[in-house]
């Protein structure tokens, strides 16, 4: 498509748009001008679905007027409502509905999934991150390495960018892993990396590690929602991710896991265990059978009970993802709105006052673009902020804005780039 620096040009993208009208099923922040802001901090926060208030008030009056009789006859009964996420989430990160669980936080289920995963031997104890990874992510894996009685120092191999660039190169990736085969027992890669936006080649990355025999794991905290994924095919062992941030669910919404059905359906993994993994048929029954049997399920990986309240609003994005049609339908928009804020900084002044780190071709990049600031960064940032923009700045001089495909316009892409000029 051949785009335009005019803002008439903007303004037909958006009266052109199929998807329009899902801006107005979200609440948006107002800045001291009483106008919405321009707000590309999705990659931090998604914004709040308006129906969200219902779904939440229906759990509230339930438990006003059931108590603990709600687990069984609320509108949606608590103690199956873990079962009402798993087709829609399977359907946004490509799985089956066996494969997936929503529940915990991203970093309780890493550590999960590493207590299953991470079995270091004497000869396959190490593990590959790409750097920047995000903080998190580090301290969970450093931890479980020195849980196991290793050294963080000897047993995870980072791979960085080259000299001079920002992004990693799939070779360098495979590189280490041919290197270092059969030390590895674990590749952990993020799926879009938060601080460059990059998107890995998660299906390449997956099979050479595999091919080596080394388990692949995947933090989906900045992919899901955000690019098409496709775990069960890819044939990924594990994945983990964060609700809040492109799939609206709400600050500390519950999190998620995916474990491919090869693993999900062998009841014999080692586990963390608890009571709400066990097999619903004996899950009451703990005082008679106190033996733990897993579900034969990703399921099997759940340590409590549902989280009701930080689930409800992850049910009222999840529906409005399956009636915008869907991550095919959503990644167009994305792509269309990430492209044509790059043509506008790029008409504007990249490479003299700033300059985009994110790969510039679409299908390596999500919905954020990174941008370097070549001079007075935060005094940029800060200057962004008061003219009505949220979006992100990390140290020491780059600022991440994500026009999301749910609620971000065109026209708000045209203006970003005006004020930033």
């Amino acid at each position: 498509m051949t785009f335009s620096c005019d803002e008439e040009f903007a303004q037909q993208l958006d009266a052109e748009d199929p998807l329009r009208s899902f801006r107005d099923r979200f609440h948006l922040p107002l800045g001291n001008n009483g106008e919405p802001l321009i707000y590309f901090a999705g990659n931090s926060l998604g914004l709040m679905p308006k129906s969200a208030r219902t779904i939440v008030e229906q759990e509230l009056d339930d438990w006003a007027k059931l108590g603990v009789d709600a687990h069984l006859a609320g509108k949606t009964p608590w103690y199956s409502y873990h079962e009402t996420l798993g087709e829609p989430i399977a359907r946004v990160v490509g799985a089956q509905p066996n494969e997936v669980i929503c529940m915990n936080s991203l970093t309780v289920n890493l550590h999960l999934m590493m207590a299953t995963f991470y079995r270091p031997t004497k000869s396959r104890f190490k593990i590959l991150m790409e750097e920047p990874a995000f903080p998190s992510d580090t301290y969970a894996i450093k931890t479980q390495i020195t849980h196991h009685g290793l050294s963080a120092k000897e047993a995870l191999i980072l791979v960085r960018p080259r000299s001079g660039e920002f992004t990693v190169r799939t070779e360098e990736i495979l590189d280490l892993i041919e290197r270092h085969a059969d030390e590895l027992a674990v590749v952990l890669i993020g799926g879009v990396n938060f601080f460059t936006g990059q998107w890995f080649d998660i299906p390449t990355i997956t099979a050479a590690a595999q091919k080596r025999g080394i388990t692949a794991g995947v933090d989906l905290a900045h992919a899901i929602g955000n690019v098409p994924l496709m775990l069960h095919d890819w044939n990924v062992d594990f994945a983990v991710w964060c609700s809040y941030k492109y799939l609206n669910a709400g600050p500390g919404a519950v999190a998620g896991a995916f474990v491919h059905e090869r693993h999900a359906t062998n009841i014999n993994l080692p586990r963390l265990a608890g009571w709400f993994g066990n097999d619903p048929n004996t899950r009451f029954r703990l005082h008679l059978e106190p033996e733990f049997i897993p579900v034969a399920s990703a399921d099997g990986w759940q340590i409590s009970n549902p989280p009701i309240l930080s689930m409800a609003p992850l049910r009222a994005s999840l529906a409005i993802f399956e009636q915008a049609g869907g991550m095919e339908s959503l990644r167009k928009r994305s792509i269309k709105l990430t492209s044509y804020l790059q043509f506008l900084l790029e008409d504007r002044g990249a490479g003299k006052r700033f300059n985009i780190i994110t790969p510039r071709e679409a299908n390596e990049r999500g919905c954020q673009l990174s941008i370097q600031a070549q001079e007075h960064p935060k005094e940029l940032f800060e200057k962004l902020e008061a003219a009505g923009v949220k979006c992100d700045f990390r140290e020491p001089n780059v600022i991440r804005a994500a026009p999301t495909p749910l609620y971000n316009t065109f026209h708000e892409v045209w203006r970003f780039a005006n004020i930033l000029r």
